[in-house]
């Protein structure tokens, strides 16, 4: 149940910052209204293949120093995929680069910020509600 809650906030967080930087950038309800609906959702869907593959990567790491750089790495390639699909998305729905360019900074500059924290609290809570003892 924590799970699937965690999940549809995290969706709900996504849509969140979609739509405040495409208001933001373009002051139109419409295309907020459409970058709330493709961009989360594209990132959404996207994401768990990110992460799997980048999992595969990490395991190949041959020390510790070597498996913090895989890291960062990872992190600036999540960080390429959200900027990529920002800036599509606008591109696509006003036919601007300069709106595409601008949603591809805020965007994802947004979500690897707040993401983080929204993880965090949900691990916490999930942590408290399993009585101090992490899930599997």
């Amino acid at each position: 149940m924590v799970i699937a809650a965690k999940k549809t906030s995290q969706v709900i967080t996504h849509m969140a910052i979609a739509f405040a930087i495409a208001y933001a950038v373009t002051g139109s309800v419409v295309f907020g209204g459409l970058a709330i609906v493709i961009e989360p959702l594209i990132n959404v869907l996207l994401l768990p293949l990110h992460e799997k593959a980048w999992a595969a990567v990490r395991a190949r790491a041959l020390n510790e120093g070597e498996r913090y750089l895989r890291i960062a790495a990872e992190k600036l390639s999540q960080t390429a995929l959200h900027m990529g699909v920002a800036f599509a998305v606008m591109y696509v729905a006003t036919g601007s680069l300069a709106f595409g360019g601008m949603a591809a900074v805020l965007e994802p500059v947004c979500n690897v910020l707040l993401l983080p924290v929204h993880d965090r609290f949900w691990n916490k809570l999930e942590l408290r509600m399993n009585g101090g003892v992490q899930a599997a």
